[in-house]
């Protein structure tokens, strides 16, 4: 297992450290750059378009793979240096390629919608009506969750609003440099890990695509890690959580085998985290009467700025706890029973519980502030009056 993991991490890493550096030259030249804004945290005209790289970085491998697996079922035998334990799945990659492709070619379709959006700015109502025929399409392709329930529309539904739900959580997350990749990078491992390790079976062939998105963001990371050099944009990250949210979706978490039904709550402890910065920041802009998908400073992230940390030590802590409920899946598969899971759950609320006390203190803090300058101001006015 440990040279299919260095493999499927290593190309799309090299793949993706190559293709990012060039874009860093030629995004300039395709007028993709993010200039400053009072609700941006960064001080210096930065390129775009990183997100081409980790689409590449991932396209690539998988086309590679493909071909690989139909030059060796052509072989009248196995070559002696082919791994025994993967020769019975070698049909199976085959067999998922339609839904793989399928919902690689969605993610294409988000990419190009996101270098739109990032060279010449589109409705957010236009992207969420394109993320919606996306995951609509891909759900209709057979990359669904039954979730239990005897009626297939349920699970149907479910599964388009969990594709579009991680497709903006991980977009939101994309405002501090490292924060997005670095999450997508846990989440990917945290899922790898799950589907190689935890299941009765490995699941080789969604693992392996798991990887191959961890290389991918890997390699974009080396020039987006503080000071960035570069951004993935709307492109990079609404692919990464297309990706995320359709293999938690091709994948079984439930093995049967174990007799764990409680392991089904592994994605969400997984993506506890950014689920919880998107359903917060929307109901606080909802609360303010503006739109929800109005971009502003209103993110765990920004949060903890306000509350003294650098920006590099904020991404630091939200990677720590996205880690932390990550983890907190992993040890899912290790208890036995419903009453177990619940310590597990109650685990994760306490960092999510966490994550807001610090929230709650930085927004009063910011307001405090704010009305303590707005009374300096009034005492000026009114001396200058007298």
């Amino acid at each position: 297992m440990l040279w299919f993991i260095i493999v499927c991490v290593s190309v799309p890493f090299v793949i993706s450290v190559t293709i990012t550096a060039a874009l860093r030259r030629w995004a300039v030249a395709w007028g993709l750059v993010d200039q400053p804004a009072e609700r941006k945290v960064h001080t210096t005209p930065t390129p775009l378009g990183g997100g081409i790289a980790i689409f590449l970085a991932t396209v690539i491998p998988v086309a590679g793979i493909q071909l690989g697996v139909i030059w060796l079922r052509s072989l009248p035998e196995l070559p002696g240096w082919f791994p025994e334990e993967l020769a019975p799945h070698l049909g199976g990659v085959l067999t998922r390629a339609g839904q793989i492709w399928g919902i690689l070619a969605g993610g294409g379709l988000l990419v190009a919608m996101g270098l739109l959006d990032d060279r010449f700015g589109l409705s957010w109502k236009a992207r969420l009506a394109i993320q919606f025929l996306v995951a609509i399409a891909i759900v209709s392709s057979g990359v669904k969750a039954t979730v239990f329930v005897s009626v297939p529309w349920v699970g149907a539904v479910l599964s388009v609003f969990w594709i579009v739900v991680l497709i903006n959580s991980l977009n939101f997350l994309d405002n501090m440099d490292a924060l997005s990749s670095g999450i997508g990078m846990i989440a990917a491992m945290m899922f790898a890990a799950i589907m190689l390790t935890q299941v009765g079976e490995p699941r080789w062939f969604v693992g392996g695509c798991l990887l191959l998105l961890f290389g991918s963001l890997g390699g974009f990371l080396v020039h987006n890690w503080p000071p960035a050099a570069i951004f993935m944009g709307d492109a990079g990250s609404t692919f990464m959580g297309l990706l995320l949210a359709s293999l938690t979706l091709l994948g079984t978490f439930y093995d049967e085998s174990l007799g764990k039904p409680h392991v089904m709550l592994a994605p969400l402890c997984i993506l506890a985290v950014p689920l919880y910065d998107f359903a917060s920041v929307m109901l606080i802009r909802l609360s303010e009467g503006r739109s929800p998908f109005h971009p502003d400073k209103c993110h765990f992230s920004h949060r903890l700025v306000e509350l003294g940390l650098s920006r590099k030590y904020a991404v630091l802590t939200v990677h720590f706890a996205t880690l932390t409920t990550g983890l907190g899946a992993l040890l899912l598969y290790q208890v036995p029973d419903w009453n177990s899971a619940f310590v597990v759950v109650a685990l994760v609320a306490c960092v999510l519980a966490m994550v807001a006390i610090l929230e709650t203190a930085a927004i009063r803090q910011t307001r405090r502030a704010q009305k303590a300058a707005e009374a300096v101001a009034e005492s000026a006015t009114n001396q200058s009056e007298g």
